[in-house]
């Protein structure tokens, strides 16, 4: 907690206290944690291993540090655990949501990261990015901090599914080439009926121009014979 609880009804679950060790009981030990009441720590809370006998692992007067499970004001009653709990239950954790992590180990197929959760989840190598990699070694390494995505929860078999690439946008596609000239603007296509009057008028065009060629060959021509029977006519006077 950011600041320090003053009645048990500021208390929350997973709030972390520290307290002193006021009691032992054959089923557990009671920790004065400053407040009205005190609160109650079982004896499978004490630790992960088992305890036996708590006299072996836990004395009067230790300053022990705790969190808070459930809290029942009516009743005046705060049970507590030494057992540091998760960051995540299973019951919280739902696809969709962004968390941060801590890659924990790296295989051929993905890495695990390690959210607070019972185990840690699996982010698959086809998540880990955009586009193919040969390796997950190629994007992250064990230690690296993480911001994954849920993709799924499987509570029976205890699997949860991240992404990394869902958090990031995928990349531009290049524009080909080819494309860019599909873009550029085309000629039109002509019609059937305006390619047959082009070549209707083309012919005409060639056919004037094939005309003129040979009436000035025949202007040519006559006028050297006229030349000549000038020139015949002359001579025979």
């Amino acid at each position: 907690m950011d600041t320090k609880p003053t009645s048990i009804q500021d208390l929350n679950p997973k709030d972390k206290l520290t307290g002193k060790v006021v009691k032992i009981l054959l089923a557990g030990i009671v920790v004065d944690i400053g407040l009205e009441v005190p609160g109650v720590v079982h004896i499978s809370r004490i630790r992960k291993e088992p305890v036996n006998r708590i006299e072996d692992v836990i004395e009067i007067g230790q300053t022990v540090d705790v969190w808070v499970r459930q809290v029942f004001p009516d009743r005046k009653r705060v049970e507590l655990t030494m057992i540091e709990p998760l960051k995540l239950e299973w019951r919280e954790i739902t696809p969709g949501m962004v968390v941060n992590g801590q890659v924990t180990r790296l295989e051929k197929y993905g890495a695990f990261v390690e959210i607070g959760a019972e185990r840690p989840g699996l982010v698959h190598i086809s998540e880990l990015t955009h586009g193919y990699i040969d390796s997950p070694s190629d994007v992250v390494h064990v230690g690296d901090e993480v911001e994954v995505k849920v993709l799924s929860v499987n509570r029976r078999r205890k699997q949860i599914k991240l992404s990394m690439k869902a958090l990031t946008e995928p990349p531009q596609k290049a524009v080909k080439a080819s494309q860019m000239e599909d873009n550029e603007p085309q000629e039109p296509v002509p019609t059937a009926m305006e390619a047959a009057l082009r070549e209707a008028m083309e012919r005409s065009k060639n056919g004037e121009s094939k005309s003129q060629k040979q009436r000035d060959k025949n202007a040519s021509i006559n006028a050297e014979l006229e030349d000549i029977f000038a020139r015949t006519l002359s001579q025979s006077k």
